[in-house]
């Protein structure tokens, strides 16, 4: 990815692709940093319900928050999750 690939921003472009491996880098829009921060509040949220006296529920809210991160940060991605080695 060229420089004027990574300055160059679709509407629905949220996240950057992974530079290696498989999935989405960080941010590089408002709503991705939102929905990161919003993940992020549900699990600490969870946590300090939950633990230490619900354990299972703590992984199953922790599931249902993950799930819906995943899906939307995938549809989110500059040029998709895909396997990449670092070049074009």
């Amino acid at each position: 990815m060229s420089a004027g690939d990574r300055n160059s921003r679709e509407p629905d472009d949220w996240f950057l692709p992974k530079a290696f491996g498989y999935g989405a880098s960080l941010p590089i829009a408002w709503q991705g940093w939102a929905l990161l921060a919003a993940y992020v509040a549900a699990l600490a949220g969870a946590g300090w319900a939950l633990m230490p006296r619900h354990p299972i529920l703590f992984v199953v809210v922790a599931l249902l928050v993950t799930v819906p991160l995943v899906v939307v940060s995938e549809q989110h991605t500059r040029g998709g999750w895909r396997w990449r080695w670092g070049g074009k």
